[in-house]
């Protein structure tokens, strides 16, 4: 069931009335029993598969906590972790595998045993994966206790709004709010509509439409140039953003209806002075749970520099491996990586601890946010032979750039007519401009401080905004939904 859809509004809305509707003792099985439906909707198969992936979790970390030796409560998380990522391995990588070495044997002129096999991947099995291995983790590590009500730990797994996509929440922050007494606030309704409405903004008036122009320029390089490869990387770069970050507003928003409150996963993060602020304020649950359960149980950075930078370079490959099975991500990942080595080089033989004036801050968001866009060439791009292609060819007919006619000619045949560019532009600008305001406050907070006659001006036009130039009818998924 897709967010960008009138079923699931419809969805959203019963979900809701009768969540206030039903006894307090009753309303988490009403949840589960949504989040059943909502993910069920889509392949009503691969309900089995949570349920194993919450039996096994549910079950070996309860022998975690039951057990006082330490040699079985190693055991039992190891076993826990092989199932967690054996599961995740055969549906998600094991394709890649056989592919790849499929490459490999036809490089080196031998026959493959295996023939080529395709696995239909699980909607956001990646994302309820990490956060049952971090569950268990927790366990291990004595930070909380196990949830003894199978049906409630399956909740906790399962809930509807950040089931597929994240955030992925730690038991510690959402395990409590789901089984907590939460009354009809007004307040709460209001916060989380205006959150989902930001979402949809962000979801079906910047990111369908750029996803157009993006898809049609990457999907056939060699038919453009090097001015149409950088214009689609820009524009891919704000359609993540805006499809990412969107559908975190919804689902925090979705959430916040029913006075649950998730993590925030983005915080302005094209507005960072450096790759390392930038990882700080991007898909924030992910990178904190790669930190905390990978960086620095590896030794983090409390260790001699060459294996601090071996840390770093192995959190962000499997980062880049975690978002999906194609060499492209590894390579998006390490370059990153390398990214963060370097910034880290630079800060040893440069202090910044120094004041920063806003020109020097300006210049280094610049730069941030153009390392940003170029390592997107490899997280978009279709394959390896695509990314250097473009890569190569990104300086190609600059000469034509102050060509009127070429210039027209190339922006309408890059998918969308000079009208709809203008339309997507304006928007990203409305969005930046939403973002400087915000600054260490959420604008809808912030928006509370102003007459009301305001903030009902500011959300009608996002509103009709997004009814009058939302790009609908085409199913377009969640970027993040195939992770």
């Amino acid at each position: 069931m897709l967010f960008n859809s009138i079923i699931f509004l419809i969805f959203f809305a019963v979900t809701l009335v009768f969540y206030y509707i039903f006894p307090f003792k009753i309303k988490w099985m009403l949840l589960l029993i949504a989040s059943c439906v909502f993910y069920m909707w889509w392949r009503p198969e691969f309900i089995i598969l949570i349920l194993i992936s919450s039996f096994i979790n549910y079950f070996l970390s309860g022998c975690i906590n039951v057990s006082d030796s330490n040699k079985f409560r190693k055991f039992f998380l190891i076993l826990n972790l092989l199932s967690n990522f054996g599961i995740l391995f055969v549906f998600k990588y094991a394709v890649f595998v056989n592919k790849s070495f499929m490459e490999l044997y036809e490089y080196l002129g031998k026959e493959y045993p295996i023939s080529d096999f395709d696995i239909i991947l699980p909607m956001g099995i990646s994302f309820f994966t990490f956060q049952a291995a971090g569950y268990t983790i927790d366990v291990y590590k004595r930070r909380i206790k196990p949830e003894l009500n199978f049906f409630k730990f399956m909740l906790y797994l399962m809930f509807f709004p950040q089931l597929v996509a994240g955030p992925i929440e730690r038991a510690e922050n959402l395990m409590g709010q789901l089984f907590s007494r939460h009354k009809f606030n007004s307040v709460n309704i209001s916060i989380g509509i205006k959150f989902m409405i930001m979402g949809y903004f962000k979801k079906v008036v910047i990111a369908d439409r750029a996803a157009i122009l993006v898809d049609t320029v990457y999907n056939s390089t060699e038919d453009f140039g090097g001015i149409a490869i950088i214009i689609a990387t820009l524009f891919f770069t704000f359609q993540i953003y805006c499809d990412f970050s969107g559908y975190s507003d919804i689902a925090i928003g979705c959430a916040k209806t029913f006075g649950i409150d998730l993590m925030k996963n983005f915080n302005r993060p094209y507005f960072s002075v450096s790759i390392k602020d930038f990882w700080r304020n991007w898909h924030i649950s992910l990178s904190s749970w790669l930190k905390d359960y990978v960086y620095i149980p590896m030794g983090g950075s409390r260790c001699i520099l060459i294996r601090k930078y071996f840390n770093l370079m192995v959190t962000f490959l499997l980062s880049g491996l975690w978002h999906g099975a194609n060499w492209t991500f590894v390579l998006w990942g390490g370059l990153h990586g390398f990214y963060q080595v370097i910034g880290d080089l630079k800060n040893k033989i440069f202090k910044t601890d120094r004041p920063q004036f806003f020109l020097l801050t300006f210049f280094r968001i610049i730069i941030t946010f153009t390392l940003v866009s170029f390592a997107w060439i490899f997280f978009r791009a279709n394959t390896i032979s695509d990314a250097f292609y473009i890569i190569k060819n990104i300086s190609s007919d600059f000469n034509n750039v102050t060509n009127a006619q070429y210039m027209y000619e190339l922006l309408n045949s890059m998918g969308l007519s000079i009208y709809e560019i203008l339309i997507c532009l304006c928007s990203i600008l409305f969005l930046i401009m939403v973002e400087l305001f915000e600054r260490k406050t959420v604008i809808h907070y912030k928006l509370n401080s102003i007459p009301f006659i305001l903030r009902f001006i500011f959300y009608y036009v996002v509103v009709i905004a997004i009814l009058a130039l939302g790009v609908f009818g085409n199913d377009k998924q969640f970027i993040y939904f195939q992770f």
